[in-house]
C-alpha cells in the first residue's frame, strides 16, 4: 500500500461545536491552580440551546491574582453576580449560570509531542449578560 501522508494534518481538533456565539451554562467548575499556586476555576461552558444544545462549547478560566482580577470581576457580572462590592462565592454558585459566550479557534503544540491542537475559546471580553431564565437544568 502506498500512502501519502503530505496532506494529513498533524492537528487534533478538539472542538465539539464550529466556532460562533452561542448561549451558553456553566455546567462544572474545577478547582485548580496557577503556576504560582493561586487559585484557578475552570469553568466548562455547554451550549444552552440550539442545534449544539448540551454540548461543551469550551472550557475557560478564572484567574483569582492580582492581575486576573478585573476579568474575573467582568465575568462574574455578565453571569449575573452584584460585583459592586464585597461578594461571598464558592465555585458551585456558578454552576446553572447562563452568559452569551464568543466561542474562538486556539491551536496550540503540546510540548510533549509537538502535535497541534485545536480547542474553543473565550476571548478576554468575549462574555455578554443574558436575562435570567427560571427554567432550571
Amino acid at each position: 500500500m502506498q500512502v501519502d501522508f503530505s496532506a494529513i494534518q498533524d492537528t487534533q481538533n478538539f472542538a465539539s461545536v464550529p466556532a460562533g456565539t452561542y448561549l451558553c451554562r456553566i455546567a462544572e467548575v474545577r478547582l485548580g491552580a496557577t503556576q504560582d499556586g493561586s487559585p484557578r476555576w475552570s469553568l466548562r461552558l455547554e451550549v444552552a440551546d440550539g442545534d449544539y444544545a448540551g454540548k461543551t462549547a469550551a472550557w475557560d478560566g478564572l484567574h483569582w491574582t492580582e492581575r486576573g482580577m478585573p476579568r474575573v470581576k467582568k465575568v462574574l457580572a455578565r453571569l449575573g453576580f452584584d460585583v459592586s462590592g464585597t461578594l461571598n462565592l464558592q465555585p458551585d454558585d456558578l454552576v446553572g449560570r447562563r452568559v452569551q459566550a464568543q466561542l474562538q479557534p486556539e491551536e496550540t503544540e503540546d510540548r510533549l509531542t509537538g502535535d497541534r491542537i485545536t480547542r474553543l475559546r473565550v476571548p478576554y471580553m468575549g462574555y455578554e449578560a443574558v436575562e435570567p431564565d427560571a427554567t432550571p437544568f
